[in-house]
C-alpha cells in the first residue's frame, strides 16, 4: 500500500522565522573559524585545520547524492581526480586562471557524471556502488597511461608568481581561507537543496522510491541532478587540492581510499544531515594525522584499517552517525524531563 501525499511531502513548507540559540551557535562557530589563523600561527596546526576543512567539503559534496538521495557512490574519487587534473593542466599548460579552471573542472565533472549516471542508475543498491568503483578504476587507469596528463609520474604545477590571482602562496593562511570559503559555499548549496523541492524529492527517492514514482517524480532525472551537483563540488575540492600541493598523480587524487573517506566522513558524522560531515571530517582527519605521527611515513594502511573498524561500529551501534546519536540522546532526555514534569503535576493535584 502506497503512502498518501500527507506522509510524503514533496513541496517545501514554510518555517517560522526567527533567531534562536542554534543560529547564535552557528554564528559564533563561523566567527571562531574566521579568527582561527590569527591565534593558531603554527604552520603544522594550520595545515591540520586546512585538511579538516577539505575533508569536510568533499564529505558535504558526497552527502548530496549519498545522504539526501540515498545513492551510495564509492567511485566519487573519479570526479575529485577530474577536477584536480583539469585545474592542473589548464593552469600549468595553458596558463588559465586557477579560479576559472576550478569552475571548469567542476563543469567537466558534472558532465561526466551525467554520462556515468545514465548507465549506472539503472542499477540499484550494492550493484550501483560496485559500478561506481569500476568506473573510478577505469578513469584511474586512463590517467595512469595518459602521457599528456603526466601518466604515472604525475603533474607538477609551476610556482611562478605567487598571489591570489595564481592561488599560490608560501604560507598556509590563504589556503585556510580558500578551503573555508569553498566549504561554506558547499554548505550553502546543501542548505538550499535541503529546503527546496529538490531536497524533498531526493529524500522521497531515498526513503520511498515507489511512492515517489507514483506521485510523478522522475527517479532517474533527480538522481542525475543529485549526482551532477555532488560531482561539481567534489571536483572543486580536487582542484583546491592540486593548487595547494602543486603536484598530483593518479595515486594521490584517484585512489579508492579517497572515495571511502568521502563516504565515511558523512556516514560517521551523520548521513543526510547538513553538519554531520563536519563532525566526521574532524574525527577522521585526526585519525589520519595521528597514525602518520605515531607510525611515521604516510601511515598508509593503518588509517584504512581504522576506517573499516569505524564502519563496523557505526553500522552496529550508531547507524545515524555521531550527530544522530547526540540528537537522539537530547530527545531522550527531553522526553524524560517531560514525563517527570507530567508526573509532578499529577501528584500536585
Amino acid at each position: 500500500m502506497l503512502k498518501t501525499t500527507s506522509s510524503l511531502p514533496l513541496t517545501p513548507t514554510a518555517s517560522a522565522p526567527g533567531f534562536n540559540k542554534t543560529h547564535g551557535l552557528l554564528v559564533a562557530l563561523l566567527l571562531l573559524a574566521l579568527a582561527l589563523p590569527l591565534y593558531v600561527t603554527s604552520p603544522s596546526h594550520q595545515n591540520l585545520a586546512i585538511l579538516i576543512l577539505m575533508a569536510a567539503q568533499i564529505g558535504v559534496s558526497w552527502n548530496i547524492v549519498g545522504g539526501y538521495a540515498g545513492q551510495v557512490s564509492l567511485g566519487h574519487v573519479a570526479f575529485y581526480g577530474i577536477g584536480a587534473y583539469t585545474s592542473a593542466i589548464l593552469f600549468s599548460v595553458y596558463g588559465v586562471n586557477p579560479w576559472f579552471a576550478m569552475i571548469v573542472g567542476g563543469v567537466i565533472a558534472a558532465l561526466v557524471s551525467l554520462v556515468i549516471g545514465w548507465s549506472c542508475f539503472r542499477l540499484k543498491g550494492h550493484y550501483f556502488a560496485m559500478a561506481t568503483i569500476a568506473v573510478a578504476e577505469i578513469i584511474q587507469i586512463v590517467f595512469t597511461n595518459w602521457d599528456f596528463a603526466g601518466a604515472a609520474v604525475g603533474l607538477t604545477i609551476p610556482m611562478g608568481e605567487g598571489g591570489w590571482a595564481s592561488m599560490i602562496f608560501t604560507g598556509k593562511e590563504p589556503y585556510y581561507y580558500i578551503a573555508l570559503g569553498l566549504l561554506l559555499l558547499t554548505l550553502l548549496a546543501n542548505f538550499i537543496i535541503e529546503r527546496s523541492f529538490l531536497g524533498y524529492y531526493f529524500r522521497a527517492i531515498k526513503d520511498e522510491p515507489d511512492a515517489a514514482r507514483s506521485l510523478g517524480v522522475s527517479l532517474s532525472k533527480y538522481k542525475q541532478i543529485a549526482f551532477a551537483v555532488s560531482s561539481f563540488f567534489t571536483a572543486m575540492g580536487g582542484s583546491l587540492y592540486a593548487q595547494k600541493e602543486l603536484y598530483i598523480d593518479p595515486a594521490s587524487v584517484l585512489g579508492t581510499g579517497i572515495s571511502i573517506k568521502m563516504a565515511l566522513v558523512a556516514i560517521l558524522g551523520g548521513i543526510g544531515t547538513l553538519f554531520g560531515p563536519l563532525v566526521g571530517a574532524g574525527l577522521l582527519t585526526a585519525i589520519e594525522e595521528g597514525t602518520r605521527t605515531l607510525f611515521g611515513g604516510s601511515g598508509r594502511g593503518t588509517d584504512l584499517i581504522i576506517y573499516a573498524a569505524l564502519i563496523i561500529v557505526i553500522a552496529v551501534y550508531y547507524p545515524n552517525g555521531i550527530l544522530g546519536y547526540i540528537k537522539s540522546m537530547f530527545a531522550r532526555r527531553k522526553a524524560v524531563r517531560a514525563q517527570a514534569e507530567t508526573a509532578a503535576k499529577e501528584e500536585s493535584k
